[in-house]
């Protein structure tokens, strides 16, 4: 923000929050210009605050942003999308828990974002109506680790670069990409990778979400692509996202959503 820019106005989603003093709050937002960025809330946890209803987790809201010393401070508010089931259902919270966390953990603070920004608004809004978050979850992975730079590499062999044939392959988190069996051979910490799995990958990879939220996938297919993405994320991490461990015991123990 330009320092004679004192006060901006922005859409923004809420990533976190924590209190801070007796009635404020600091957000972790993430807006289309400045990407992920922190501002306080003054005096939000009052029961008569004006900005209360309108900047909770998840929330897609208008914004005027005051520039200030050492933190934006919000001066108004105003909701453009609540999804209100993101709040109302563990599942779909827990889900869109894990979603913000992934773009929290891969975004730098205040970097432009308006791609990894409308990917967020569509998927909390498939995750409000969808029955079940496992496809649009890993859409998401997917679309994300390519807007941030590390888009796999699923149609050659990361090591002897011949294009991949209709077999079982590998996949090496660190190459960044599926390795033939006869180059696995001798390519240490290769994951295994069933070609179903690649094809929904590749699939995924693909497509527009409105083309694959109706998927029908085998759950364990699902499980294999989840657990093989999870090991890729964490390792350009360095640490594994928390919210997945959460999200997959809730699911355990929680019914299909209705739509």
């Amino acid at each position: 923000m330009s320092p004679r820019e004192h006060v901006v106005r922005t859409e923004a989603i809420v990533l976190r929050r924590r209190s801070w003093g007796e009635a404020d709050r600091i957000l972790t937002l993430f807006s289309p210009q400045r990407g992920k960025f922190r501002a306080k809330a003054v005096g939000i946890r009052k029961p008569r605050s004006r900005k209360a209803g309108h900047l909770e987790l998840f929330m897609r809201s208008m914004l005027l942003v005051a520039h200030g010393r050492e933190l934006d401070i919000i001066t108004q508010a105003e909701t453009l999308s609540a999804y209100r089931p993101l709040r109302d259902d563990l599942l779909r919270s827990a889900a869109a828990s894990y979603a913000v966390e992934m773009l929290d953990r891969f975004s730098p603070d205040e970097a432009g974002g308006p791609a990894a920004y409308a990917l967020l608004c569509e998927t909390l809004e498939r995750l409000c109506v969808v029955p079940a978050p496992d496809v649009v979850l890993r859409y998401y992975d997917l679309r994300l680790l390519e807007i941030m730079g590390y888009r796999p590499q699923l149609h050659t062999c990361v090591v002897g670069k011949e294009t991949i044939v209709a077999e079982n392959q590998h996949f090496s988190p660190g190459l960044g990409g599926v390795v033939c069996p006869r180059c696995a051979k001798t390519t240490p910490e290769c994951l295994p990778l069933s070609l179903p799995a690649l094809k929904v990958m590749r699939h995924l990879q693909r497509e527009a979400l409105a083309a694959v939220v109706d998927l029908s996938i085998r759950p364990g297919v699902l499980i294999e692509v989840e657990m093989l993405l999870r090991q890729y994320t964490q390792f350009h991490l360095e640490r594994p996202i928390r919210s997945a461990d959460f999200l997959h015991e809730v699911a355990q123990h929680h019914p299909a959503s209705p739509t």
